[in-house]
């Protein structure tokens, strides 16, 4: 691609996971305008640069709707995979990388970016876990696709809501001695995402004759363990007791993982398997296209405390769990006329509540996460366990903010489906059940201008299972639906403290952590 200054019009896959919805808004900082293509381009809608972005609907298995997104495009970022999606990921991150490949080409596009996994050097390929031999061969079909392609191949990326960072962050909180697998003695060499996001920028205009893989890396290179000791360190954290031993495999680590962090053991296994073996850049190659800054790239301690600060200040831009969605949009909606989709079991609560509509608001809005449900703390925290040990996300995952929603975000073992800020919170149920579940919280005023909470809880079962639950939770279903109904009134009564009533949280940083100088996120700045 000839580099003549002017901006780029840029697709951008995957905006609404972790990494697609960092680097849209750092791609309009540089300038360039930017398409989405989402599966459920509402859950872009709540973004601070979502005015400012073209999102069309379309899935990348879907050869119309890549094709229609392609037009007009100078540069397509591939930022997804169907890690998650069960059995058979791999043949559908195949087929999803020729159609993008085949598609880009058919259009001219003239340059496709794709971040891929740092593949051990000197491991054959049948060794590799199922998610970096997948990776991998998406990277060789969009190489050979006839556009020019930049693979960017990471190991570990940290960054406030990483997964990875999360695995971090909670192995070394929560257990100050620990028997450790034998992985953590594996050297590697993690990346801050402020780096991953600067380099992704700077792809776009790569020279159109550049076609090939690049390791990317901070420059720390350093065992798990260290790691760990690190985190520790910058965090404050007493010195951190680890004892390596041979006997937990991968599939066992995963589950000791998903017992002690948010990440649960589904996604966890796939980060266990790439830590392996060891995972160190083979070259730096990238600098002569993408030059560091003059400060270098960012080390390993400054990248944890910026992530930290992130959490700290509830600044979390996205997380691992934004784009998780075990459902197909196909899957029926509580809302839809005369319930198509068969029974529809519903536990309805409604109060008077002596609070002002906006008071009731940011009760509902703050629900879940470290200030809980509002109801039986006992019977939630069983349920989540319960969903754990049955290999769902269970209540680990909390909240990405404290005192705000977005569509899309993941919220225990809830996900946000829908929200019409001050009037309606629609919750879509992920934990494992028999059958699709809502709980939905809505803000009314009756006819002589009371505040009035009204609350919702619907089931659709699927077969006899799914029947049988319902009834076998519903003699719960007083002390859980009606006590949380009882005590959010309750707490919307309750005089809030000053920063509730203003959401006074720190709106500037000197340093933020994608390297955007701007409160706002809404990409109008410069890198630092």
């Amino acid at each position: 691609m000839s580099d003549d200054g002017r901006p780029l019009r840029c697709l951008v896959t995957g905006a609404t996971g972790y990494l697609g919805g960092r680097l849209v808004p750092e791609l309009l900082a540089a300038g360039h305008s930017v398409r989405c293509l989402a599966r459920s381009p509402g859950k872009l809608r709540d973004h601070p640069w979502a005015e400012q972005v073209e999102a069309q609907r379309g899935d990348v298995t879907d050869e119309a709707a890549v094709r229609a997104a392609m037009e007009g495009m100078d540069v397509a970022y591939y930022l997804v995979h169907a890690l998650g999606t069960g059995r058979g990921f791999e043949a559908t991150d195949r087929r999803a990388a020729r159609i993008f490949g085949e598609q880009a080409h058919a259009a001219g596009v003239r340059r496709i970016v794709y971040l891929g996994g740092l593949t051990p050097a000197g491991v054959a390929e049948h060794d590799l876990s199922p998610h970096l031999r997948s990776r991998a061969e998406v990277g060789r079909i969009l190489l050979a696709s006839g556009v020019p392609t930049a693979v960017l191949r990471a190991a570990v990326i940290i960054g406030s809501g990483s997964a990875s960072f999360e695995m971090l962050r909670y192995l070394t909180e929560r257990l100050p001695a620990m028997v450790t697998p034998s992985w953590v003695r594996t050297r590697i060499q993690p990346i801050a995402v402020r780096d991953v996001l600067r380099l992704l920028v700077g792809c776009a205009r790569l020279p159109s004759d550049v076609n090939r893989t690049f390791d990317i890396g901070g420059p720390d290179i350093l065992t798990y363990q260290d790691m760990m000791r690190r985190y520790a360190a910058v965090a404050g954290l007493p010195k951190r007791v680890i004892l390596p031993v041979p006997l937990l495999t991968p599939r066992l680590s995963s589950l000791w993982v998903g017992l002690i962090t948010p990440v649960p053991g589904a996604l966890a296994r796939p980060l266990v398997e790439s830590l392996r073996h060891e995972v160190v850049c083979g070259e730096r190659d990238i600098v002569r296209y993408v030059p560091d800054p003059p400060e270098g790239p960012v080390g390993l301690d400054r990248a944890i405390r910026l992530a930290l600060r992130r959490v700290q200040d509830a600044d979390v831009a996205t997380r691992w769990s934004s784009a998780a969605t075990p459902y197909a949009p196909s899957d029926p909606l509580p809302t839809d006329p005369d319930w198509a989709g068969g029974s529809l079991y519903t536990d309805h609560r409604e109060r008077t509540v002596a609070a002002s509509p906006q008071a009731l608001w940011r009760v509902v809005e703050s629900i879940g996460g470290e200030n809980g449900w509002y109801s039986s703390p006992l019977a939630w925290s069983l349920r989540g366990w319960l969903d754990t040990l049955v290999g769902g996300v269970g209540l680990r995952r909390g909240r990405r903010d404290a005192n705000r929603l977005r569509t899309g975000d993941s919220l225990d073992f809830w996900r946000v489906e829908e929200i019409q800020r001050g009037r309606l919170l629609r919750l879509r149920a992920e934990m494992r059940l028999p059958g699709l579940a809502w709980l939905e919280m809505a803000v009314d005023e009756d006819a002589r201008g009371h505040t009035v909470y009204r609350q919702r809880a619907l089931f659709h079962p699927h077969g006899l299972a799914g029947h049988a639950y319902w009834w076998g939770v519903a003699p719960f279903h007083a002390a859980v639906f009606g006590g949380m109904a009882r005590n959010i009134a309750t707490a919307a009564e309750s005089p809030a403290p000053e920063s509730a009533r203003t959401g006074s949280a720190s709106e500037s940083e000197s340093e933020s952590e994608s390297g955007t100088a701007t409160a706002t996120g809404t990409g109008t700045g410069s890198h630092t």
